[in-house]
């Protein structure tokens, strides 16, 4: 099987286009309850600049209420030594996990816990990257459906 998308369909140089996508909710900066509405097991593969090696990779998908709306990032947990701090901090926030303790990860309790994550919002820079504050950089982008991230994150880690 490919890992290519097998939705949707090739258009031409000259094609018609109109479908500008799907509408994104921006949360403002702040501190929200967040669900665990899916959670997917991946294996992370590094391009020759990253930082982290090959490891196993959590994709958890996190859906926050507010008031303005309702919208759902993505957020990348690797399971890596690194950044164990990260993972943490996750199982933390979903109430598994009391600060300092040692715990086995109970992945198969994940979706459905609830938590409450500090959100921050970036800007694209039109340099292919996306700007943020320090530890605040994390979890979401427009190309995931929001403008706003939980933190703390370590995306910067695996890329470079």
């Amino acid at each position: 099987m490919s890992g290519y998308n097998t939705t949707g369909y090739e258009l031409d140089w000259d094609s018609k286009i109109e479908n500008d996508g799907p509408e994104y909710t921006t949360l403002p900066e702040g501190e929200y309850d967040f669900t665990v509405v899916g959670f997917e097991r991946q294996r992370y593969t590094p391009s020759a600049k990253a930082k982290l090696p090959p490891c196993n990779m959590a994709v958890v998908s996190l859906q926050f209420d507010a008031p303005e709306g309702s919208t759902t990032i993505k957020d990348k947990l690797y399971l890596h030594s690194s950044v164990e701090w990260r993972l943490c901090a996750f199982f933390t926030s979903i109430g598994q996990r009391q600060h300092g303790e040692r715990v086995r990860m109970n992945w198969n309790a994940v979706v459905g816990a609830r938590g409450r994550a500090k959100l921050s919002v970036r800007s694209y820079t039109g340099c292919g990257r996306l700007s943020g504050s320090g530890r605040e950089r994390g979890a979401g982008s427009p190309s995931s459906g929001t403008g706003a991230q939980r933190t703390p994150s370590a995306d910067d880690v695996p890329g470079g």
